[in-house]
């Protein structure tokens, strides 16, 4: 039994020390940080302030993590990043189901496709979809693999305004069915706020500002109770309303 209960309140992930230096530049700085299982975090910062480089080290993709760091970090880990990166040769299912084997992936793969709403467009080819219904598949490929650790970088920055709101909406619905701890990257204030329950502000290499959004979901753009959320997030990027 006590296995079990560590199991469930073990943090997702936890970082101590992490640090990372490119040519001399420090831009991960000894970060200290824990993510518990479950938990939907946004994390924001300038561009250049490190925000791609710790979802990598997260995700494990950089092996060149320095100094005292120590990174724990559940099995299942998926990543999305800004373009859906399918594969123009393969398939939308082919795409969804690459790199998973055994006689249930297949239905797995169509299940996700029709949970982003893909349904009927196994068969289609990645450069038939639309942005939008590209980035769907770019989710349901990672839903396939039944992550415990969501990583998304921008996933949404290329689309164009409305379709971004719809996918905001999607990402959040999966996220409520399923529950794997989500980290996304994000330069946008509102899409932080709108969809993390926990948003945190990366400078100089640490994190600056630890901000917990206790605002009941569905959240909308135009609620006044999220103003003062904005306005702190705002201010730890160094940013005020006029100068937006």
């Amino acid at each position: 039994m006590a296995p079990h209960t560590e199991q469930l309140t073990r943090p997702a992930v936890s970082l101590r020390g992490l640090t990372r230096s490119f040519d001399g530049r420090t831009v991960l700085d000894g970060i200290d940080l824990e993510i518990p299982a479950g938990q939907f975090t946004a994390l924001l910062g300038h561009s250049g302030s490190g925000k791609s480089t710790l979802l990598r080290a997260v995700a494990g993709l950089d092996h060149e993590v320095t100094g005292s760091g120590e990174l724990v970090a559940p099995e299942r880990v998926s990543v999305v990043f800004q373009d859906s990166r399918l594969l123009p040769w393969r398939r939308v299912l082919d795409n969804v189901l690459l790199g998973t084997d055994g006689k249930e992936a297949a239905a797995k793969g169509r299940e996700a496709l029709a949970e982003v709403g893909l349904a009927g467009r196994e068969r289609s080819w990645p450069g038939e979809l639309s942005g939008g219904e590209a980035q769907r598949a770019a989710l349901a490929r990672s839903l396939v693999r039944e992550p415990e650790l969501l990583l998304a970088d921008e996933p949404f920055g290329a689309l164009d305004a409305l379709t971004r709101i719809r996918m905001h909406g999607l990402l959040r619905e999966l996220w409520e069915r399923h529950r794997p701890s989500v980290l996304l990257v994000t330069h946008d204030v509102n899409e932080a706020i709108v969809l993390a329950d926990r948003v945190l502000v990366l400078e100089g290499g640490r994190i600056g500002l630890d901000l917990t959004i206790d605002r009941p979901h569905p959240r909308s753009y135009s609620d006044p109770l999220l103003g003062e959320y904005r306005e702190r997030l705002l201010a730890a990027l160094g940013v005020t309303e006029d100068h937006q």
